[in-house]
């Protein structure tokens, strides 16, 4: 698991130093001077700016990991698909391997079966039963044998030629049996080469699985680290939002002084203009009575509008 300070160090992160944040209390904000609110909301905003850059650069590689994750995904829904689609034509081949292996499994029991019908795998052998038929005959040619025994060897040399003359029959006649041999091979040669496609098949779906699995792994690896991105992000974010809430506070605080600064001015010109109307009618009421007034004088009653 990725940590924040593993995510600042890799992305050379410009870490968020509490030191320079700016802090605005109530008391800075009702008793501070207009000269002070106005250098600690200079302050506020300039932090504000640079934590607002701050969040905008860690929201951009949270973004890029973001998407780089959705990439791997992506890739990791390929190998997917390939490995479906791959392990589907495992299991077609699987099938129609089967199905020959069992069709050359009919085909070798029926040519055991054939072989069993022919009894060639049984008796003595062609070479056999000639080398005893000659080896009567020689007996026939050489000795001197009573009737008996000589019509007992007839009946051996007879026996064993109608033996040879059905061995040689019978294979004569293995042309059925070779033809069923070669289709049984043929068959089973033909399994051989979809059980090869099996295992290249099969070796080829592994891959794209391995590779699956390792796009899916690096895809939580940076899915952790945009995590941690977001959470820096949030941290900068809700840092320059909070300087925001206090610039804006020091802003209105400003307006509510200037206001009151308005208030007051314009006290104190009603105040003046009073006081100048009173000091008009004082002049007004000596100039009807006959005194002599200066130029001053006259100024201020036209002032007034009392001349």
């Amino acid at each position: 698991m990725v940590t924040k300070d593993e995510v600042i160090e890799q992305y050379d992160i410009e870490p968020m130093n509490d030191a320079d944040n700016v802090d605005l209390s109530e008391d800075d904000l009702e008793n501070g001077s207009k000269g002070q609110l106005i250098k600690r909301a200079g302050q506020l905003r300039d932090r504000r700016n640079e934590l607002n850059q701050m969040a905008s650069e860690r929201a951009s590689n949270r973004d890029d990991l973001n998407a780089k994750t959705r990439e791997k995904v992506d890739e990791a829904q390929q190998h997917r698909e390939k490995r479906d689609e791959l392990n589907e034509q495992v299991q077609e081949h699987k099938d129609k391997r089967n199905e020959l292996n069992a069709k050359a499994n009919e085909l070798f029991d029926e040519v055991e079966e054939l072989k069993g019908d022919m009894e060639l795998g049984s008796g003595k052998s062609i070479e056999e039963l000639k080398e005893e038929i000659e080896e009567l005959e020689f007996r026939q040619q050489t000795e001197v044998l009573d009737a008996e025994d000589e019509r007992e060897l007839i009946e051996k040399i007879d026996d064993k030629r109608e033996k040879l003359a059905e061995k040689k029959e019978k294979i004569d006649d293995t042309s059925e049996l070779d033809e069923l041999v070669e289709e049984a091979e043929e068959v089973r040669s033909e399994a051989s080469k979809h059980h090869q496609k099996v295992t290249e098949l099969a070796d080829k779906a592994q891959e794209h699985h391995n590779q699956m699995i390792e796009a899916y792994r690096e895809a939580d690896d940076i899915r952790d680290e945009a995590d941690e991105m977001h959470e820096l992000f949030v941290e900068a974010q809700e840092a320059a939002d909070r300087h925001h809430e206090d610039f804006v506070r020091v802003q209105k605080r400003l307006r509510e002084l200037d206001k009151k600064e308005e208030e007051e001015r314009k006290d104190e010109r009603a105040e003046k203009r009073e006081e100048e109307k009173e000091e008009a009618e004082e002049i007004y009421q000596k100039f009807k009575e006959g005194e002599t007034l200066d130029t001053e004088d006259l100024m201020k009653l036209q002032k007034t509008g009392l001349l």
